[in-house]
């Protein structure tokens, strides 16, 4: 049996003043998609949060990490404009210095811990063991 199979999708890390997460993914595509249900998951029951919304995103980056930290930008973004959270998302990589992605979600007004930013302190890809690692610490 594959041990990959029993790995969590993301776990919160303790960490001084700010929010860090642990996201793992088999591939690239998915360990954006987790990260960034990681990251809602810290701000709302994403069981509550209706699928009425769809917002395609688009973000360049020289390298994956500031790819994933221009990502999960775009999505704060969105959230902080339209009122919105998400709970699903679809990932591609149309070229290595781009992302494509779709974010489903629905309105949402009361964040229960908001996070400001995204930030490279710390941040590294990594891949290990048959899937994808990264270590992201939020500002909030």
């Amino acid at each position: 049996m594959n041990n990959l199979q029993h790995r969590p999708t993301y776990t919160v890390l303790d960490h001084t003043a700010d929010l860090a997460l642990r996201v793992y993914g088999d591939s690239l595509e998915e360990l954006f998609a987790n990260a960034a249900t990681g990251m809602f998951a810290q701000m709302v029951d994403l069981s509550e949060v209706p699928l009425t919304v769809q917002r395609v995103v688009s973000v360049e980056g020289v390298d994956n990490e500031s790819l994933l930290v221009a990502w999960l930008s775009e999505l704060l973004y969105l959230r902080e404009t339209h009122r919105e959270a998400y709970t699903r998302f679809r990932v591609q990589f149309p070229a290595p210095d781009r992302l494509e992605g779709v974010a489903e979600g629905g309105p949402w007004q009361a964040f229960e811990r908001p996070i400001k930013a995204v930030t490279f302190y710390g941040l590294r890809i990594e891949y290990q063991a048959g899937g994808y690692r990264a270590t992201i610490v939020f500002d909030v």
